[in-house]
């Protein structure tokens, strides 16, 4: 009986690698500015910055801290429409086009492609959905029944976070041979444990380091 050929595997970070700018602040900010009464509950936001700043928040509670206060106890409904129009309206200058170009290419040789992001589950799987992706790993989200919650139900998907993904990936699919693009510092750890690493968009000084790690380098602006 023949075997199904192995499908390989294309991990694509996002914030900064497929688009050009953090995608969260963008989504924040967006909805800010059409409902500003709810943009006034921000000012608690530099509490949450000072504690982070002084190593008693992480980064991922700050993410988590900042939804909290323009989005928190708002229904699922509007956030979903919220989302749905910030991936029609905005998302798309924010794209890098060489992205969609190595996206595409992989999709043309039938790799699965996943998307891994720290960003949050508000928005990031429609994103996927809309560039073709297979499946997402990002940053989930708490909800009270129908309400946003906002407090991390899973790991802040980030820095050493990433790299056990990608184990897992590949745990999953061992004979599978993986790809990954990332573009910062955070990156570098599940760039080094793929079997092609490849950093994006990075400043000079980042490129060297890709170089003493034997990474790849690209610019996808």
């Amino acid at each position: 009986m023949n075997r199904a050929p192995v499908a390989d595997i294309a991990v694509f970070d996002l914030d900064g690698t497929i688009t050009r700018h953090d995608t969260l602040v963008h989504f924040l900010a967006g909805f800010a500015a059409r409902r500003p009464a709810r943009a006034l509950r921000l000012w608690r936001s530099p509490v949450a910055l000072g504690r982070y700043l002084a190593g008693g928040e992480d980064r991922g509670e700050l993410k988590a801290s900042l939804i909290r206060y323009l989005l928190g106890d708002l229904d699922r409904a509007t956030i979903e429409a919220w989302a749905d129009e910030f991936c029609r309206a905005i998302l798309p200058g924010l794209l890098n086009p060489g992205a969609l170009r190595v996206i595409e290419q992989h999709r043309t040789e039938g790799h699965r492609l996943v998307l891994l992001s720290a960003s949050v589950d508000l928005y990031v799987p429609r994103i996927a959905a809309g560039l073709g992706f297979h499946s997402t790993l990002c940053t989930e989200l708490t909800w009270r029944e129908d309400r946003l919650e906002s407090r991390l139900a899973t790991p802040n998907r980030r820095g050493e976070e990433k790299l056990s993904c990608l184990r897992n990936l590949r745990a999953q699919h061992p004979e599978a041979r993986i790809a990954a693009y990332g573009n910062a510092a955070s990156d570098l750890a599940h760039l080094v444990e793929a079997d092609t690493g490849c950093l994006v968009n990075a400043p000079v000084t980042l490129q060297a380091q890709a170089r003493a790690l034997n990474l790849a380098y690209q610019d996808w602006r």
